[in-house]
């Protein structure tokens, strides 16, 4: 009883845990959800991929609900693991393993991809990719959540372009007019008047406009942004799949508890049933045994009393009558031999008073013939 407590105690732990987590991932994915510039920012990873910078919404906005449905399943498994464990039984208990066995695999595979194969879901962080992403995107009609993730990480990091402010004298922006034909770069990438503000980068307001769109590297380098994007980027996507990472590594090592909890509730059932199982069985075996153990020692006592083949003392030097020359009776030394002295021997084994029944001594005697 106390192993099968511990392993539900173990198992309910574990079970916690893995509650915790997924409340914690709805959460994340509820707090991603809102973070409107992380979200944003994430639009420039997926701009080198067509398929991705497509779709109607940036990465980090999918991923925040994955994470919220991943933490709704990992919460109904959690739940699904406390009845499997107050059930006590191996069909829940099977369905509780593999359901976080498909949610370990999942995970895993998810995190593979991203470490091994970034490209295969179009995250590309390829410098030349990403300067014809800028130059193809910003400032076009149609690309608007381009343009303002571009200002952003302008605005965030203190940079100009992916590579360098040149990148713009070669973009659509530029050739197209589709900016000022005196700007050789947009305002984001001048330093600003109101850059503590939270939404500066949608109106960008330069401390010195004119310096900062000057031509000359001597008059615009103090009030123009010069440093490269690309290199912020690629430390603000290491920064996020660190965290995505380590988040990940946690719910594993709690999922992997959860599988060693189920081994062991599973374990502790079958050791319990094969306790159950010989209980019985051990205790009709030994009232068996004892049963033929007493059965056995009455027909000896028996066979000693009554044997047909006793050779039973001569009385005809005592004076006793004989019924001829060959015939024997049971005298009162016979019958101390044959009935009262193996009582008097249970007595001295077994140390208990025995009281002789008056009937007992009224048993008339035999006599045997020779």
């Amino acid at each position: 009883m106390g192993r099968c407590f511990n392993h539900k105690f173990v198992l309910n732990f574990c079970n916690l845990l893995f509650l915790l987590c997924g409340t914690l991932l709805i959460v994340a994915g509820c707090y991603l959800y809102t973070d409107s510039k992380r979200i944003l920012l994430s639009r420039l990873l997926a701009a080198p991929s067509e398929q991705l910078n497509a779709l109607p919404q940036p990465l980090l906005y999918y991923i925040a609900l994955g994470l919220a449905i991943a933490g709704f399943a990992a919460v109904l498994a959690a739940v699904l693991g406390f009845w499997a464990s107050c059930l006590h039984t191996y069909c829940f208990l099977s369905i509780y393993f593999l359901s976080v066995v498909v949610l370990l695999l999942a995970e895993s595979v998810i995190c593979l991809a991203i470490t091994l194969w970034p490209h295969c879901l179009g995250i590309s962080l390829d410098e030349g990719q990403m300067v014809k992403a800028l130059q193809r995107n910003y400032g076009v009609p149609g690309q608007e959540q381009f343009t303002n993730a571009m200002d952003l990480a302008q605005t965030r990091f203190g940079c100009c372009g992916m590579r360098s402010s040149l990148d713009y004298d070669n973009s659509l922006w530029r050739l197209q007019s589709y900016g000022q034909r005196n700007w050789p770069v947009p305002l984001s990438c001048c330093v600003l008047a109101n850059a503590p503000q939270p939404l500066a980068f949608l109106d960008p307001k330069p401390a010195n406009e004119t310096q900062c769109q000057a031509l000359e590297r001597s008059v615009y380098e103090r009030e123009r942004y010069t440093e490269s994007c690309l290199v912020h980027l690629d430390g603000w996507y290491r920064e996020q799949y660190g965290i995505f990472l380590a988040a990940s590594l946690v719910l594993a090592l709690v999922e992997f508890s959860v599988l060693l909890g189920i081994i062991l509730t599973c374990t502790g059932i079958a050791s319990r049933r094969a306790r159950l199982d010989s209980g019985p069985r051990s205790q009709a075996f030994s009232q068996k045994g004892r049963r033929r153990t007493t059965a056995k020692s009455r027909q000896a006592l028996v066979d000693n009393i009554y044997e047909s083949e006793v050779q039973l003392r001569g009385h005809g030097q005592s004076g006793g009558m004989c019924l001829g020359s060959d015939s024997r009776h049971v005298s009162s030394e016979d019958f101390k031999e044959l009935y009262v002295q193996p009582r008097d021997l249970y007595k001295q084994r077994h140390n208990t008073t025995f009281k002789p029944i008056a009937s007992d001594y009224q048993t008339p005697a035999r006599s045997y013939l020779v």
